[in-house]
């Protein structure tokens, strides 16, 4: 009898707080950081060192991602690997994996694990995109062919510490992908938030300061840079991803291949040559953010002036809405927002110089059957009718290019 009463005290013991002892707050604070290993472990070894190649892993710290994956998510490392090649390569369109611009917002929020899923299974995908990944014993004969015993080795030992509590633990360590980056990232990082650059595809940053997402919410400063290790490039984002990847590099445990790059500005040159052309191109998104600031800046002040001048509100009320698009390229204008866009380049000479010399200036990069000679004439050419427009932001704009170099 007192055999049967102390196991049942204990099944009792057991259910109600586990083996553990750890009081509320600390299940919470564990459940916290073992989502947050799991974060790291994506963005660190499947994305940034697997699938983009931005830097070179130790063994140390590669070996253990793959084992926490493994224990936390069932994640195989070619399967995610290829899928997020293959949404790189076909961004946007019918083939990319989970986009919302194709798919529907609430598609892959909702359904994005199960996208993945299907993908998964298509063997034409691996086999073209998921090169490089490891295969060696491990991966074979544990990670890759029991991939979903991982994740009950995890549900045991969370029933294990923490009781029936355990459970939901572990479910919600299981969801914090699939709601993290196949629902923030990959949807609303693909329809909704900011823009530093302009990307050809749809890509966003959802915000500034991502702790819970590991720095993936930079989006489109990802989608601009793939090969970047680092993907934060303002001042004021912070990305913790990258920070965990400094201090491996500064534990010998990790070497970064490539960031993104930056304008560099020296003394101004007379004329621009070809050192100056190899720069801008280079930097070709960086210096279309720097040309979308000055003609932001230009048409607040274009619009100050025609209301100043007793301009009608009803166009002023189209400048302002014309102005969110005037530095996007024609083909990423909504429907809605063209003729607005147009009305106001009809009605300002000044903001129609601007945008079509922003469009001049893309043809430097987007013109590719033209000569590295031809295309420095275009850009001196480009730079003189800039500084003789009599537009203060062109003009400026032309002296920082003329600095630029490689």
């Amino acid at each position: 009898m007192d055999v049967l009463t102390s196991v049942f005290n204990a099944l009792v013991q057991w259910l109600g707080h586990g083996f553990s002892g750890f009081s509320g707050w600390e299940i919470v604070a564990y459940t916290l950081i073992t989502t947050h290993i799991t974060i790291a472990a994506v963005t660190i070894f499947l994305h940034r060192a697997q699938a983009h190649r931005a830097l070179d892993l130790h063994g140390i710290p590669s070996h253990f991602f793959r084992f926490w994956l493994w224990l936390g998510s069932g994640m195989v490392t070619k399967e995610w690997v290829a899928i997020h090649r293959k949404h790189h390569a076909k961004c946007e369109t019918e083939d990319d994996p989970h986009s919302p611009q194709t798919r529907g917002i609430k598609t892959v929020l909702l359904t994005g694990s199960e996208l993945y899923r299907s993908e998964a299974k298509n063997q034409e995908t691996l086999a073209k995109y998921g090169r490089g990944t490891p295969d060696d014993w491990l991966e074979r004969n544990l990670y890759s062919r029991f991939s979903w015993q991982g994740v009950g080795l995890m549900l045991i030992a969370d029933l294990f510490l923490f009781g029936a509590i355990g459970a939901t633990v572990w479910a919600v360590q299981m969801l914090w992908i699939p709601i993290t980056a196949a629902g923030i990232v990959n949807g609303i990082g693909h329809f909704w938030g900011y823009r530093n650059f302009e990307a050809p595809d749809a890509s966003r940053n959802v915000l500034p300061w991502g702790i819970v997402i590991g720095g993936e919410e930079l989006h489109n400063n990802h989608h601009t840079y793939p090969t970047s290790a680092k993907l934060s490039v303002k001042r004021y984002e912070f990305d913790i991803g990258w920070m965990y990847i400094r201090g491996l590099e500064m534990l010998g445990l990790a070497k970064v291949r490539k960031t993104a790059p930056q304008l560099k500005l020296g003394a101004i040159k007379p004329v621009a040559d070809g050192k100056t052309l190899e720069a801008i191109i280079a930097n070709r998104y960086e210096v279309m953010a720097n040309y979308a600031r000055s003609l932001r800046s230009a048409s607040r002040a274009e619009i100050a002036r025609l209301k100043g001048e007793g301009e009608t509100a009803g166009r002023i009320a189209q400048l302002r809405i014309a102005r969110r698009w005037l530095h996007r390229d024609d083909d990423k204008i909504p429907q809605a927002a063209r003729a607005h866009v147009a009305g106001a380049l009809a009605s300002s000479p000044y903001l129609a110089k601007l945008v079509a010399m922003r469009e001049e200036l893309r043809l430097l990069w987007t013109r590719t059957n033209v000569s590295a000679e031809q295309l420095v004439a275009d850009l001196q050419a480009w730079l003189r009718k800039a500084e003789e427009s009599g537009i203060a932001a062109l003009q400026d704009f032309a002296l920082r290019l003329r600095a630029a170099h490689a």
